[in-house]
């Protein structure tokens, strides 16, 4: 049996800068990664991939990006290399190739159990983020075996795919980016449209990353939130980080020639019905449009800041859509599930899941006594679950969990 004074579960974004802010306290510790440092970015992306926010903005305790290309978006290879140097600029204590079995109480605080033995202390930060588990809705079990399905986690290129054209599921994020790559490599699209969040590339002249943070969007604080559970399931922005730093949204996507629909309601065989609300959920998401970009023109108007003048695309207007389709009288042989994530945690053992399978925590502190979580979505501020955003919160818990070691006693 080992012991150390915390266990980090995880080697992404979250489980590193935990592991740098706990070096800098002084508490002895060790990150358990399952694969190799940010296995996710590995394993997990696809190949064209880029980070949404610029290199600029790809901050984390004591490093940072310190290239020629500030304004740049890092790819898959060169975000991978980024978090290997960070863990190496500390000599971060990762213990990689490790599944963590269980978690669990003891007499020391808790044993975590491994495939490469056991561990003991009483500290654990569970960081193994928010992006765990691809969400695919319950739709999908009823489609016909002769479709193939992925998910973003298992998508690499489109040369993966079958023949054929593609329902992609999902705009956010992911989904547009998809949508568009797949439709460039010559297949037919066809883009299910929900919930989202449309947002410029740049606006004002500058990027809307810039903007999001000098105006403090992105440093609101969770226990101010109106409704915060409802703010945690929001979508993910509408972004992408392209070498032209062009923005992407539907009514781009449509002028390309991908065919957009209403949510994805029912799906039996090869038939899939869509929700008529396609105009709905593009209405509802340039509403929020209206917020975001009114209260970066106030910000701008109130420090009489220097910024170009208001410029945005107009509002986004489709007429009918098909209900039904037969995906195979479509031509469409694929279906990408582009619907998001959810967090499992089958090996932790501790009464602190809710009835959704989520860590009840406050701010990162869940209420089993030494127990904390890193890098959910919207954990202490809006940017929580961002690499930018994610070293905040991990200073906060660092703190708390330095103030349950007597550290002059061991120095004594």
């Amino acid at each position: 049996m080992k012991r150390t004074d915390t266990i980090i579960i995880g080697g992404g974004q979250a489980g590193l800068a935990m592991s740098r802010c706990l070096t800098d306290e002084g508490v002895d510790h060790v990150v358990l990664e399952r694969g190799r440092v940010a296995e996710r970015w590995r394993s997990e992306r696809w190949d064209s991939l880029r980070l949404l926010s610029p290199k600029w903005h790809t901050r984390l305790p004591g490093f940072h990006y310190q290239g020629a290309d500030r304004d740049g978006f890092m790819t898959m290879p060169e975000i991978i290399s980024y978090f290997e140097r960070y863990a190496q600029s500390f000599s971060a204590p990762v213990q990689d190739e490790t599944t963590v079995l269980g978690v669990e109480r003891a007499e020391a605080g808790y044993r975590v159990r491994t495939d490469q033995g056991d561990w003991e202390a009483p500290t654990v930060v569970v960081a193994t983020g928010h992006c765990d588990v691809p969400f695919v809705p319950k739709a999908a079990d009823g489609l016909s075996p002769q479709l193939h399905q992925v998910a973003p986690s298992n998508y690499k290129n489109a040369d993966q795919l079958p023949e054929g054209g593609v329902l992609v599921v999902g705009a956010s994020a992911s989904g547009i980016q998809l949508a568009q790559e797949l439709h460039r490599s010559g297949r037919p699209v066809t883009l299910a449209v929900g919930r989202h969040i449309r947002i410029p590339r740049r606006y004002r002249g500058r990027d809307i990353a810039w903007w999001l943070e000098a105006s403090g969007i992105l440093d609101e604080r969770a226990d101010r939130s109106f409704n915060l559970e409802s703010a945690r399931r929001q979508p993910s922005l509408q972004l992408v980080g392209t070498p032209d730093h062009q923005t992407i949204d539907l009514e781009i996507l449509r002028e390309e020639g991908i065919r957009l629909v209403g949510r994805v309601e029912h799906a039996e065989g090869t038939q899939v019905r869509f929700r008529d609300d396609l105009q709905r959920n593009i209405d509802a998401a340039e509403q929020k449009l209206d917020r975001v970009l009114g209260r970066i023109d106030g910000f701008i108007e109130e420090t009489r800041m220097a910024a170009t003048a208001r410029d945005r695309r107009p509002p986004i207007a489709v007429g009918d859509t098909p209900s039904e389709l037969d995906l195979t009288d479509a031509g469409i042989s694929t279906v990408l599930w582009a619907t998001g994530y959810r967090r499992r945690y089958p090996w932790l053992h501790v009464p602190v899941l809710n009835i959704r399978g989520e860590i009840i925590h406050d701010g990162g502190v869940t209420p089993a006594a030494g127990l904390y979580v890193l890098g959910l979505n919207y954990q202490r501020t809006r940017k929580s679950s961002f690499i930018d955003g994610v070293g905040n919160d991990a200073r906060a818990l660092a703190e708390r969990i330095t103030q349950r070691f007597d550290r002059s006693s061991v120095a004594a």
